[in-house]
């Protein structure tokens, strides 16, 4: 019996560019991010309303949160908010786009999904070191009570992005670790379906060597 070969698929590790398109995404949300901030610092007074929409389900508002995404952690002290919501920040976007930058395992959705992260976190980023009132939030939704809120906190493009992107990522890291367990699954059906088609063929053959026992013809008589 002859060993059949096992073809092996082998992925092409992104090249230079493939890399560097998906930061364009980084690049447009950290610029919408900015001018929307911006558009609300000069045309909306602080704590008041610039517009409602859809009778007030979605208003824009001009608020400033020294907190982190979705106006959460405001209460806590300057210096714990620097540590938690700056520096602690930053060093994990750094860190992500290293990894980014060094790793060749990244599928291209889960490239642009890391993209959209860093251009969020570098929004609000920016906001926390360049702006002393903290961050610009403008989105506020109304939540019709669920889970105790009349109108969810407010946010603003940067949240949006990397909630968004978050949630691509985390999805498309979930299926490929669903479609690594089926293969494997599968590999493993495939061993053993061949384990077994070959004892099947090992009995049904007949011992190598065996010699076949002589037959006596009886003498014929003259």
């Amino acid at each position: 019996m002859s060993d059949e070969p096992v073809a092996i698929e082998f992925e092409a590790p992104p090249t230079v560019a493939e890399k560097i398109v998906p930061l364009a995404l980084t690049v447009l949300l950290f610029t919408l991010d900015q001018v929307t901030k911006l558009l609300v610092l000069r045309l909306i007074p602080p704590y008041t309303i610039g517009a409602s929409f859809f009778g007030g389900f979605l208003r824009i508002i001009h608020v400033t949160n020294p907190g982190i995404a979705f106006s959460f952690g405001t209460g806590l002290p300057e210096e714990v908010r620097r540590i938690l919501f700056a520096l602690a920040p930053l060093a994990i976007v750094v860190i992500v786009l290293v990894i980014y930058f060094r790793s060749k395992d990244f599928t291209t959705l889960q490239r642009w999904s890391i993209a959209g992260i860093a251009g969020g976190g570098l929004g609000n980023l920016f906001d926390r070191f360049f702006r002393k009132d903290g961050v610009i939030d403008f989105i506020d939704v109304q939540f019709f009570g669920i889970f105790g809120l009349d109108r969810w906190p407010t946010f603003n493009v940067a949240d949006m992005s990397v909630l968004i992107s978050g949630v691509i990522l985390l999805c498309s890291f979930m299926r490929a670790l669903s479609r690594e367990s089926a293969l494997e699954k599968q590999r493993e059906e495939e061993l053993q379906l061949k384990s077994a088609s070959m004892s099947s063929s090992k009995s049904n053959s007949s011992p190598s060597g065996e010699v076949s026992p002589a037959v006596t013809l009886p003498k014929s008589s003259s």
